[in-house]
């Protein structure tokens, strides 16, 4: 997964990005470290926040599951 490596590139913190999607920062950090997976519709609001597709966002994402 690469959300902060996006969220970078768009100069957004973890709260700006919360923010704009409706949701905590530290649910944004759970996700970005990997402790927790994006429910289907938090990916699309976060790919649509961030410019670019789901996929390259959360693409394999379940093979970097441990």
């Amino acid at each position: 997964m690469q959300l902060a490596k996006f969220r970078r590139e768009k100069s957004m913190t973890q709260k700006e990005l919360a923010d704009c999607v409706g949701v905590s920062r530290s649910l944004i950090s759970l996700v970005e470290t990997g402790v927790t997976r994006p429910y289907p519709s938090l990916k699309k609001r976060i790919a649509k926040a961030l410019s670019v597709s789901q996929d390259e966002i959360f693409g394999g994402e379940s093979k970097e599951a441990s």
